[in-house]
């Protein structure tokens, strides 16, 4: 974890340093790194984490930070508990801008919020790390492991445990 920022996967980049093109940036998560990820999105493991990164200033003093990354995690199957092993790669694109408040604008037919500038800096390794945080599967399942159906009334042959409970909700729904 960076002292200075707080985060894990600290890579400030000083907007004041940033150039009037688009600059690229290759960033790869040290051991360290990967192990204090992992701790904070509840992984068994992170053995990868890594991305090319382009930042580049657009109409409106506004910055477009566009990135893809790769990452190796190990999840815990939610049936089993088993370790399930996946590769996440996915690609996105976040908008920054001065101002203490978020707000939305149009571009490209979109709708898309602007995030806000803190301290004239912004984390490209923060940005990713949130990103990651997102794309990981929110029930990993083991090979051969079926997904449990939790829908209530799915099996009309199973009766519901709630059954003997119904004689108790009359007595209460009375006015007397």
């Amino acid at each position: 974890m960076d002292a200075r920022s707080g985060t894990e996967f600290a890579r400030p980049v000083e907007l004041s340093r940033l150039s009037r093109g688009e600059q690229h940036f290759e960033i790869i998560a040290n051991a360290a790194e990967r192990t204090a990820l992992a701790a904070r999105f509840g992984l068994l493991g992170l053995d990868k984490l890594e991305a090319v990164v382009r930042l580049g200033r657009i109409a409106g003093g506004l910055v477009r930070l566009e990135a893809e990354f790769a990452a190796d995690v190990t999840q815990s199957c939610v049936v089993t508990l088993e370790p399930v092993r996946n590769h996440v790669a996915e690609g996105f694109t976040v908008l920054y801008g001065a101002g203490a408040e978020a707000r939305e604008v149009t571009l490209d037919g979109a709708a898309e919020t602007i995030e806000p500038i803190a301290g004239g800096a912004i984390d490209i390794g923060e940005a990713v790390a949130q990103q990651l945080s997102l794309a990981l599967d929110p029930f990993p399942h083991a090979p051969g492991t079926a997904a449990v159906n939790v829908t209530a009334g799915a099996d009309p042959a199973v009766e519901s445990p709630f059954k003997v409970l119904a004689p108790l909700r009359n007595k209460n729904d009375s006015k007397d």
